[in-house]
Order: C-alpha cells, then sequence, then structure tokens
C-alpha cells in the first residue's frame, strides 16, 4: 500500500466505526423508549409520551456525561438528577436497568403494581437511583436548586485547593408543566440571583400538556424568562441530536457562575400515530399504536421488554466507569483523611447522616424569673447554640427572619460570593422555600430549616406533604402561632394550620408551652431525622419552672402530666398546647378552690404522644375521667383524646384585628372559661 492510499483507509475505518457507533447509541435509545412504552401497555396505566420523546437526552446524559455509581447508589460525590417531570418515570425505571442498578426486569414488568419498586410517579426511598419524590409538578425543579446550594455550601466549607473532595453537579429533566408551575418560577429566581452554576436542566420542550397544545396557555419566551433570572439559556432544535445535547452539556459545565437551562426541542409521543397530540401524554398509546410506533422505529414487535444484547453490553459498561470513578475518590479521600483529618471526621459523620457527639450539650435553660418570653425568641437562642455545634444547620425565612427569629448570628448569607454563609434569603417564596429545603437535606450533609408565620404554611403545603413523603429531615419553623397574634388580624391569624400540619402522615407537630418546652422540641426534631413543624408564639408566655415542673424528663413522650393532683385521682383532666396550658394551669387552681381535683396535660406533640404505648396513654388520659382540651385554633384532632363525653374549647371561626389579649378574651380563650366549660362538663358527668 503507497503512502496516499493510507489515510484514505483510515479515514474510511473511521467512518465505519463513527456509523457503527451511531447506530448503536440509536440501539440504546430505542431500548429505553420501548421498555417504557412496554411498562406503560403492560400496566395498562402510565406516560408513554414523554420517554419517547425525551429518551436520547437521558441516555447522553447517562451514558457521556453524568457520574455516578450503580453499585452505590449513595456515594456522596455522585452527580444527582432529578426527574421533576415524574410522570416519565417509566423513562427513569428504563435507564435505571439498563444501567446496572438494582432494579431488575421483573420489577420493569411491574410497573405501577402493589409494592413493587416502579411506582407510578418516582419515590425517594423504593427505587435505587432515584434521589428525590416527583410527580406534582415543579417539586423537583425546587428541590435541585436546594441539591444545589447543598453541594456549594459544603464544598465551600470542606474542599482545600489542593482536594476538592466534594466537587459534582445537580442535573435534572423539566417539562412545560414545570415551568409553568408557580414554584419553579420562584427557584428559578433565587438560583439565578445565588449563580449556582452546577445546576444544570435539560427542559423537554415538546410543547404539549395534558389538555392539548401548550399554546393555549403558555405562549412566553421561555429563554428570555430565564435568561431574565439570570441562568445560562442553550436552545437545541433537535431533540434526537445526541452530539448537539452532549455539547450542550459540556457548556452548562463550564458556566460557573449562571445556572443552565437546555431548551431541547422535542417530539412527545416520537414515531407513535400519537405524535405531538395530547394523547402521547397521560395514557398507553394501545396495541395498534404500539405496534405502529415499534414498526416505524424499526423495533422487533415480539417480544415485550425486549433488550438487545448489544445495547445491554453498553449500557452496563456503566458499572465498570462508576467503580473506577468512585475508586478514585476514595483515594482523594484517603489523603484528605491524612492531610485533614479533623474535617475528614466532620464528614464521615455528616454523609452518614450522624449527629456529632455533644451535639446538644449547650442548649440553654431556661428559669422562671427569665421570662416571660416568646417561643420564637427562646428558639432563636436554642438555632445559635445548635449552629455552634452543627456547622451543617442551615436555613433561613421567606423575608421574614426578623419576625421568625430565625437568624443565626455567627454567620454570613449564602450568597454567590460567600459560599460559606448559612443563613439564606429566600424572598417571598414560601412554596419555593420548603421545597429548596427538602433537595438540601435529600442531597445529604445538611440540616435544614425554614421561617415564616403559620398562616403561610399554606403556601408550602405541597412542599411539606413531599418532605413528609420522603421523610426528610426538615424543621419547619412556624411562628405567630394564633389568634394572639392580634392587630394584623384574620389573615394572619391561623386557625386551621396546625390541624392541617397534624394530619399529614410522617409529620411531627410541636407546639411548645414556654422556652423549655421548645428546648425539647428542637432535641426531638433533629434525633428524629423527620419532618417537623415548630409552632411558636409571638406573645410573650411565662416559663415554667423546670424544678416544679418535670418537663425534661416527661414531654419528650408528647403528652405528659404537668401539674396533677395529690392522690392522682382527679375529677377531670385539662389538656392543652402552646400559650393555652398557661389557661388551664389557672383554671387548675382556680378549680382547686372549689374542691374540684384538676390534672393538667401539657400536649407538646400530639405525634409522639400517638406513639407511646397504650399502656401509658391510658395513664395520663384515663378512660372514665372527663377532659377538657384547649387550643387557640380548630378542634378537630383533640376530639380522640377527650371523647364523646369531653370537650374543646377551640375555633371554627377566623379572628378578628384587635389587641391580642382583646382577641383571646373576646373568643373565649380565658380563665374564666376553661373554669366554666369544666364546671358544665363535671355536671354533665354527674
Amino acid at each position: 500500500m503507497n503512502a496516499k492510499s493510507k489515510p484514505i483507509k483510515i479515514a474510511k475505518v473511521q467512518k465505519e466505526e463513527s456509523a457503527k457507533a451511531k447506530e448503536l447509541d440509536q440501539l440504546c435509545v430505542n431500548t429505553l423508549r420501548f421498555l417504557s412504552v412496554d411498562m406503560v401497555e403492560k400496566a395498562k396505566s402510565g406516560h408513554p409520551g414523554l420517554p419517547l420523546g425525551a429518551a436520547p437526552m437521558i441516555y447522553a446524559l447517562y451514558d457521556r456525561i453524568q457520574r455516578y455509581n450503580p453499585e452505590n447508589p449513595h456515594w456522596f460525590n455522585r452527580d444527582r438528577f432529578i426527574l421533576s417531570a415524574g410522570h416519565g418515570s417509566a423513562l427513569l425505571y428504563s435507564i435505571l436497568h439498563m444501567t446496572g442498578y438494582e432494579l431488575s426486569l421483573d420489577e420493569i414488568k411491574r410497573f405501577r403494581q402493589w409494592e413493587s419498586m416502579t411506582p407510578g410517579h418516582p419515590e425517594y426511598g423504593r427505587t435505587p437511583g432515584v434521589e428525590a419524590t416527583t410527580g406534582p409538578l415543579g417539586q423537583g425543579f425546587a428541590m435541585g436548586v436546594g441539591m444545589a446550594i447543598a453541594e456549594e455550601y459544603l464544598r465551600a466549607c470542606f474542599n482545600r485547593p489542593d482536594i476538592p473532595v466534594i466537587d459534582h453537579y445537580t442535573y435534572g429533566l423539566v417539562s412545560d408543566g414545570d415551568l409553568m408551575e408557580g414554584i419553579a418560577s420562584e427557584a428559578a429566581s433565587l438560583a439565578g440571583h445565588l449563580g449556582l452554576g452546577k445546576l444544570i436542566y435539560m427542559y423537554d420542550n415538546n410543547k404539549v400538556s395534558l389538555d392539548g397544545s401548550t399554546d393555549m396557555a403558555f405562549t412566553e419566551d421561555v429563554g428570555e424568562r430565564f435568561e431574565a433570572y439570570g441562568w445560562h439559556v442553550i436552545d437545541i432544535s433537535d431533540g434526537n441530536d445526541l452530539d448537539a445535547i452532549e455539547s450542550a452539556l459540556h457548556k452548562a459545565q463550564f458556566e460557573k457562575n449562571r445556572p443552565s437551562l437546555i431548551m431541547v426541542r422535542t417530539h412527545i409521543g416520537y414515531g407513535s400515530p400519537k405524535q405531538d397530540t395530547s394523547k402521547a401524554h397521560g395514557e398507553p398509546l394501545g396495541e395498534e399504536a404500539t405496534r405502529a410506533t415499534k414498526t416505524k422505529l424499526g423495533w422487533p414487535l415480539e417480544p415485550a421488554f425486549f433488550i438487545p444484547d448489544e445495547a445491554l453490553d453498553h449500557f452496563r459498561q456503566a458499572i465498570s466507569r462508576g467503580r473506577q470513578m468512585e475508586s478514585e475518590w476514595d483515594n482523594i479521600y484517603k489523603r484528605y483523611q491524612r492531610e485533614y483529618p479533623e474535617l475528614a471526621a466532620q464528614l464521615d459523620l455528616l454523609m452518614n447522616n450522624n449527629l456529632p457527639d455533644g451535639w446538644d450539650s449547650d442548649l440553654p435553660k431556661f428559669k422562671s424569673n427569665d421570662g416571660p418570653m416568646a417561643t420564637r425568641d427562646a428558639s432563636n437562642k436554642v438555632m445559635n447554640a445548635l449552629a455552634k455545634k452543627l456547622p451543617i444547620f442551615m436555613g433561613g425565612s421567606a423575608d421574614l427572619a426578623s419576625s421568625t427569629k430565625t437568624d443565626l448570628m455567627d454567620t454570613d448569607d449564602f450568597s454567590l460570593e460567600n459560599r460559606m454563609g448559612r443563613n439564606i434569603r429566600f424572598g417571598v417564596r414560601e412554596h419555593a422555600m420548603a421545597g429548596i429545603s427538602n433537595g438540601m437535606y435529600q442531597h445529604g450533609g445538611i440540616i435544614p430549616f425554614t421561617g415564616t408565620f403559620l398562616t403561610f404554611s399554606d403556601y408550602m403545603q405541597p412542599s411539606i406533604r413531599v418532605a413528609c413523603l420522603m421523610n426528610s429531615g426538615v424543621t419547619f419553623v412556624f411562628s405567630h402561632d394564633s389568634i394572639g397574634l392580634g392587630e394584623d388580624g384574620p389573615t394572619h391569624q391561623p386557625i386551621s394550620q396546625i390541624t392541617s400540619l397534624r394530619i399529614i402522615p410522617q409529620m411531627t407537630v410541636f407546639r411548645p408551652a414556654d422556652a423549655n418546652e421548645l428546648i425539647l422540641a428542637w432535641r426531638l426534631a433533629l434525633e428524629r431525622k423527620g419532618p417537623a413543624a415548630l409552632i411558636l408564639s409571638r406573645q410573650k408566655l411565662p416559663i415554667l419552672d423546670p424544678d416544679k415542673y418535670p418537663i425534661f424528663e416527661d414531654a419528650q413522650n408528647g403528652g405528659y402530666i404537668l401539674s396533677d393532683t395529690a392522690d392522682s385521682k382527679p375529677d377531670i383532666i385539662l389538656i392543652a398546647t402552646g400559650s393555652e396550658v398557661q389557661l388551664i394551669l389557672g383554671a387548675k387552681e382556680r378549680l382547686a378552690h372549689e374542691g374540684i381535683a384538676v390534672r393538667a396535660v401539657s400536649m407538646l406533640s400530639q405525634e409522639i404522644f400517638d406513639e407511646q404505648p397504650p399502656e401509658y396513654q391510658k395513664t395520663i388520659l384515663p378512660r372514665h375521667i372527663p377532659k377538657l382540651a384547649v387550643e387557640a385554633g380548630s378542634p378537630d384532632t383533640w376530639y380522640k383524646y377527650v371523647g364523646d363525653n369531653g370537650d374543646v374549647i377551640g375555633l371554627d371561626r377566623f379572628g378578628v384585628s384587635a389587641p391580642g389579649n382583646v382577641v383571646m378574651e373576646n373568643l373565649g380563650f380565658t380563665i374564666d372559661n376553661v373554669v366554666k366549660r369544666a364546671l358544665n362538663l363535671i355536671g354533665r358527668r354527674a
């Protein structure tokens, strides 16, 4: 062969290899598409449209870009991926199975079935490789922002110039519906302000939603909107162009001070007779359309769940690739342990979600002469004591830090200029604040808190519910807990909110009676490592003497005897929370003068009390003794304690704008009214 023909032959070989690589890529993309389609067909339920259109994006990310180890889904330095468009879960399960996560083909075939590992929308803790529970649109978007904040903070705290022990990205797939949701707008605005350059979202821009074309309601220029938020925006016109998607992801990685939105023009239901219609969104294609789609894209009609060996071999290279990535990181970490042993010890604890020894050793204890004190003020003292022991304790308020008392004093604000600040200025964005905080916890290594008025918990409910679904350890601090806040009036006076929080599964609600119960509430909230709500007063409350009342001994049981009769044989039991505990203690004294023996029970947390053994509950609240519960809110959750023969002083109406003590008095929250209702209750029983 002469010298001139050699370059020609090499070029020909390279061209053939390139063609084969493209064929393999297409085979892999179609494997993802049709595993997803077959899942939905077998379940007779699901969303085939997104997987058909967005499979190239997921393939490019997992095959060419993302750092992960299928053998260890919890490797701390992995890249995080969130499917914010959770209705496309079949696509996520397909890529997880193909790349070698512990998700079998049998589980793929059990899509949307009882106790399967492949539920209709992704659920954290059920499926290896699923980073967050998604489905309610916009939630994943906000959680990704939280994960990016966590990564930036931990990187600033623990990395050293020569050892980048924390260094990863947060990726997500978002949909038209995600970007319509208000929570996404809130979170996007904050992400741009904070310059979260390691946050990269791919936008499945298929222009179709459940009811039809997005043009019916969504005609804005999304790219310009996100540029106005301070995002780096890349537009890709062909959603099947793997090289363009890969190139865009690399460009996004190089953008250090702006989050990136990669707008990828896709076609919902790609290749099917239902392409570009809402019919492809939320229902199976059907047997006829499935056959037509497979035929058009060159896929075997039988068997269902067909996986070509060549595609499987290629996907499973992710296992050795991930093993190598984690091994290289392990070597970096071993060096880090040698050179920075104290930092490594801290990092070990947080990576394993453990609290350090002595984390609560410096919590204050209050004496009765320290009061009166609002529980929001006591909470601030506790939070700042915790912050000194827990450098991963961080969070903020929705522009109400001065009122909720949630500022950490010995640290700065988290910002683009200062990644080590622990106060997050969320702005007036309650919904995003909760979703972002969920993401901070899901990332790992952070103990997040939020702060706002209790009445505004309504803005946060969808994110709080997702926190409970994931059992995320976010502490939601809610001040201004009742009509006692006074002059701001009924728009700001919560009535139903405590009840609405209590009835969410997995949520633990604390309404402390004083500063010392507040200490215990914080301790229990962090020890339980699940979602918790702290309901705090604006008005000052007397401090219960811990030498007189068994707060630190018994309040950990949720409900406990605060003050009993001499012989522990009460004629009536009074139960209360928060500021109303003072009312039942006053009523107890008044009734004692009339020869009536009263037991006063403080119910710090209904949920924790309900967890106690029945024997303990009966000891505190014997069935045969009449009971009166007092709480300045909806009475609904109290009837299970007082029973058919009991009574509740609560609220089934809105409040009034007036001084707090005037409102409380006129709506029946007085010692006189408690005494009156108690006497009536005893009389009725007699």
